[in-house]
């Protein structure tokens, strides 16, 4: 499945645009809303987020931001899709990295990937999959850290042939554990707490050992 695919999937539907852009300019003028919305976000969090404020920032109209976004809510989970779009590309890039000679090193991959969003995602470390936005999701959502963990599932099942039972939830817990671990790291550094960046390596590492053993060469 597409990356985003997935990305609409694990919001139901719920993050599709009031108007979807079809022009170039209009796709232009939609990515500048979300670009955004992610500065203010990293500077005082999606809690106190308005939609006037992201008109202001990109220099639009208040009508502008309601042609796209209904309310500050789908455009936050439009924010999220998008860093969950990214996310899955950029880590099933990791998995199937050929340099990775087997699963243990393909996880730290990912998880690296993890600390590089962190890093580098303009508002990610706020919002990061919008599994954190206290919105009661859908039945028939998939919070983003399933979405991701089946992503990458896939890619150590093809690779190192991993049994594929229960994989996409032992991996989904691991990406839990390093997104709790992680969101410690940079809560109050901007490169973050290399301690804790550690420890979810190591952690999420341990916890797939007991479920599929020490990873060899694939």
């Amino acid at each position: 499945m597409a990356a985003q695919n997935l990305a609409e999937t694990a919001l139901d539907g719920s993050a599709l645009l009031r108007n979807e852009p079809v022009q170039a300019r209009s796709t232009a003028r939609l990515a500048g809303l979300l670009d955004a919305a992610a500065a203010i976000i990293d500077e005082i969090g999606y809690e106190r987020l308005t939609t006037a404020m992201v008109a202001e920032r990109a220099g639009a109209s208040i009508g502008t931001v309601y042609r796209y976004f209904p309310d500050r809510i789908v455009l936050l989970q439009s924010l999220s899709a998008r860093f969950l779009q990214r996310f899955i590309e950029h880590a099933n890039t990791a998995v199937r990295d050929p340099k990775h000679e087997n699963w243990g090193e393909a996880i730290t991959a990912v998880i690296d990937t993890i600390v590089d969003a962190f890093r580098s995602e303009v508002g990610y470390r706020s919002l990061r999959l919008g599994d954190v936005l206290d919105i009661r999701p859908a039945a028939s959502a998939h919070p983003g850290s399933a979405v991701v963990a089946q992503t990458i599932a896939a890619g150590l099942a093809e690779r190192f042939d991993l049994p594929t039972k229960d994989l996409a939830f032992h991996v989904e817990v691991g990406i839990d554990v390093a997104d709790s671990l992680l969101a410690r790291a940079f809560a109050h550094e901007r490169n973050g707490d290399e301690r804790f960046i550690v420890e979810a390596r190591s952690i999420v590492h341990s916890y797939l050992v007991t479920v599929y053993g020490e990873s060899v060469k694939g």
